[in-house]
């Protein structure tokens, strides 16, 4: 048996589609898992169950809005209908770039809906159930704006401080009944978001501002989406079993080497 194994264990990604969630559900799925992608965009999500699929693993794809909790319950309940579920990834997100004085109250409503409402209802829907068959593990997605100030990203800031703390709180709330929850606060991150919002902030001037955003981490590069995948598949995984309640840091040295 290779370490790190989730042979047999049942996971949902919500943002399973792309980028970072993409990258999870492919990981996942090499690593024995049949999984539940949860995404807005079903052609997305559908073309990474494609992916899965032809390396031999199970994948299903869901369409799914993660601010309507009766859509999100839905979906969930058919799911354990026939299966389990084990593992429970909590990635979908939005971004924001704004101080205090460009955030509108539609953008606050808009990233409060996703980011924290979202990851309320993945997590009200699935927990009953992992109480009720031993336990799960839980991982949800902070970021480095959870634990330090970060220019223009008021709203996205707190949305990420609320992760945080609900991760800590479900921690601690079911740690009884054998749910382990964590989560990882990525730094900046090479995803297809990063690029569209450098092609469009930025036009003409793409590989300088590329080379801009990477030197921001004192490692002086943007993270992969599988290096963040790597981490999350280790959280999940049964050698992982005496962690919960943590929240690690893959940030190429930002939160601590930029004092």
């Amino acid at each position: 048996m290779s370490k790190f194994s989730l042979k047999n264990k049942v996971a949902v990604v919500t943002g399973g589609g792309s980028g970072i969630g993409e990258a999870i559900s492919l990981t996942f799925a090499q690593q024995g898992a049949k999984v539940h992608i949860l995404d807005f965009n079903l052609e997305a999500a559908e073309h990474v169950v494609s992916q899965i699929k032809k390396l031999e693993s199970s994948a299903e794809a869901h369409k799914c809005d993660v601010s309507n909790q009766k859509n999100v319950f839905e979906v969930i309940n058919g799911i354990l209908k026939t299966e389990n579920i084990n593992i429970l990834i909590n990635n979908a997100g939005i971004a924001h770039v704004g101080n205090i004085e460009a955030v509108e109250e539609a953008d606050l409503d808009r990233l409060y809906n996703v980011n924290i409402k979202g990851v309320y209802n993945c997590l009200k829907a699935v927990i009953p159930s992992m109480k009720s068959h031993g336990g799960g593990v839980i991982l949800n997605l902070a970021s480095i704006a959870s634990s330090v100030g970060l220019s223009d990203r008021f709203a996205y800031s707190m949305t990420k401080g609320a992760v945080l703390t609900m991760t800590y709180s479900v921690a601690k709330d079911y740690i009884n009944d054998g749910i382990r929850c964590n989560s990882i606060a990525p730094g900046r991150v090479h995803t297809p978001f990063v690029d569209g919002f450098i092609s469009k902030n930025y036009p003409g001037r793409e590989a300088e501002m590329f080379e801009k955003l990477s030197k921001t981490q004192p490692i002086g590069r943007m993270g992969s989406t599988q290096e963040m995948a790597d981490l999350v598949l280790f959280l999940c995984s049964d050698e992982a079993g005496f962690i919960t309640g943590s929240n690690y840091a893959i940030d190429g040295g930002f939160v601590t080497l930029n004092g």
